[in-house]
C-alpha cells in the first residue's frame, strides 16, 4: 500500500518538472543562437515539434496510464523527461536539437493525464491537492525562466539542461523505489464526493468542452501578451525589463494562490456553486484593461489571471468528480489535448488580433470569448452528493 501524501509529493514535483522542462528552451535560447551560430528566429521553430507532441501525446499516454499502470508511465516520465533535458546539453547540430526538445514533449505529455489522474486516486481532499497541485505547476513556470538564466550565465546554456535533467532522473530513481504498482481495487472511485443524474452527464461533457476550449486559448494568450502589453503600458511607471517582470511575477502569484483558495472552496461546495461567480471574473477584467494603463492596469491583470486560474482548477476538479477511476487518465487525456489545442492556436490568434487592432482589439475579443464560460457554468447539472468510499 502506498503513503497518500508520498504520492501526492511525488505527483506535484513531477508538475514542477513538466512545466519548466518544456520552458527552458524558451529562456536559453537567447544564448544559445550565438553560441551555435543561428539567428533567433531561426532557433526557436525546433521547439515547434516537442509542443505539438505535448499536446497530442496525452491521448496515447492517457490510455495507458489506465490500461497499464499509472506508476509505472511516472517512472518513465522521470526518466525519460530527464535523459531528454540531458541530450539537449550535448547536441552538436540543429537536426540533435529538434529530436532532443521533441524527446522532452514526448515524455513530458506523459504528466498531465497520468499524474492528475493520480491526485484524484490518493487525494483525501480532491479540491485542497487539485489547488496546490496547481501551485507547483505554476512555479515550475515561473522559476523556469530565472534558473536558466542564472546558470547559463555562470556555467553556459548546456548545463541549464544537464543539472535539472540529472535532478530529475535521481527524482525518478527515488520515485520507482518508493512508489509501488497501484491495486485499482482499492482506489476512490472518482474522488468520490459527486455524481450527476446519467440523463445529465451530456451537460457535464459540453460544459466541459466549452470552457475547456475559452479558459485554455485566453489563459495561454494572456500569458504570452502580459509581458510586451506592461512594456507598452506601464511605461509610466517604471522601463525598466528587471522590474516589469518582478511586477508580472507579482501578478502570477496572485492566480497561484487563488487555484489553491478555490481548491478549498471545492471541497466544501458543489462544483457549480464555486463555478458559477468565479466564470463572471474574466470578461468585464478583460475588456476593461483593453484601455487601462499604468498601476489601473496591474489591479485589472490581477483579476484577470485570477479568473483564469481559477478556471483550470475547477476544470481539472470536473474531470475528477465526474469520472470513474478506469477512465480517468483517457478522460484527462481529452481534455488536456483539447486544450493544448485550442492553447497552441492561441499564439496565432494574439499575433493576428494585435495586429488588427493592438491589445485593445485583442483584448476585447478574449472578453467575449470568455462569455462562453458563463454559459458552460449555467448548464452544468445539480450534484447529487454521495459519500466517499474509502480506501480498503
Amino acid at each position: 500500500m502506498n503513503n497518500p501524501g508520498r504520492v501526492i509529493a511525488f505527483v506535484n514535483a513531477a508538475h514542477f518538472i513538466d512545466h519548466y522542462s518544456m520552458l527552458i528552451f524558451a529562456a536559453a535560447v537567447i544564448v544559445m543562437g550565438p553560441a551555435l551560430g543561428m539567428a533567433y528566429s531561426e532557433l526557436l521553430p525546433y521547439a515547434t515539434p516537442g509542443f505539438i507532441a505535448f499536446g497530442a501525446g496525452s491521448l496515447l499516454t492517457g490510455w495507458l496510464g489506465d490500461r497499464w499502470s499509472r506508476r509505472h508511465m511516472m517512472v518513465i516520465f522521470f526518466i525519460g523527461i530527464g535523459l531528454s533535458m540531458v541530450s539537449v546539453g550535448l547536441v552538436s547540430t540543429p537536426l540533435q536539437l529538434g529530436a532532443a526538445l521533441l524527446a522532452i514533449g514526448v515524455f513530458a505529455s506523459i504528466y498531465h493525464p497520468v499524474g492528475t489522474a493520480m491526485i484524484v486516486s490518493y487525494a483525501d481532499k480532491l479540491g485542497r491537492e487539485m489547488g496546490l497541485n496547481g501551485v507547483w505547476g505554476n512555479l515550475g513556470v515561473a522559476s523556469s525562466a530565472l534558473v536558466t538564466g542564472v546558470i547559463g550565465q555562470y556555467l553556459g546554456w548546456r548545463f541549464a539542461f544537464i543539472i535539472p535533467g540529472v535532478v530529475t532522473v535521481l527524482l525518478g530513481i527515488t520515485f520507482a523505489l518508493a512508489v509501488v504498482h497501484e491495486d485499482r481495487k482499492g482506489s476512490k472511485q472518482a474522488a468520490a464526493q459527486a455524481r450527476v443524474a446519467k440523463k445529465d452527464m451530456w451537460r457535464v461533457i459540453l460544459a466541459l468542452l466549452i470552457v475547456v476550449i475559452a479558459i485554455s486559448t485566453t489563459f495561454n494568450a494572456v500569458t504570452v501578451a502580459l509581458p510586451k502589453l506592461f512594456a507598452e503600458r506601464l511605461a509610466d511607471l517604471t522601463r525598466s525589463p528587471a522590474l516589469l517582470g518582478v511586477i508580472a511575477a507579482g501578478v502570477y502569484v496572485f492566480g497561484a494562490m487563488t487555484q489553491y483558495t478555490i481548491g478549498k472552496l471545492l471541497d466544501r461546495h458543489s462544483l457549480k456553486t464555486v463555478a458559477l461567480p468565479l466564470s463572471f471574473m474574466l470578461a468585464p477584467f478583460l475588456y476593461l484593461a483593453a484601455t487601462l494603463s499604468d498601476l489601473p492596469l496591474i489591479l485589472v491583470s490581477i483579476g484577470i489571471v485570477m479568473g483564469a486560474f481559477g478556471q483550470v482548477t475547477v476544470n481539472d476538479a470536473m474531470v475528477g468528480k465526474y469520472t470513474s477511476e478506469e477512465w480517468r487518465s483517457r478522460a484527462y487525456a481529452v481534455r488536456y489535448f483539447v486544450g493544448f489545442t485550442a492553447a497552441g492556436a492561441s499564439v496565432g490568434l494574439v499575433a493576428w488580433l494585435y495586429e488588427q487592432g493592438g491589445f485593445v482589439t485583442m483584448l476585447h475579443a478574449f472578453a467575449a470569448l470568455c462569455l462562453l464560460a458563463i454559459a458552460a457554468a449555467i448548464i452544468l447539472p445539480n450534484e447529487i452528493r454521495t459519500p466517499a468510499p474509502q480506501l480498503n
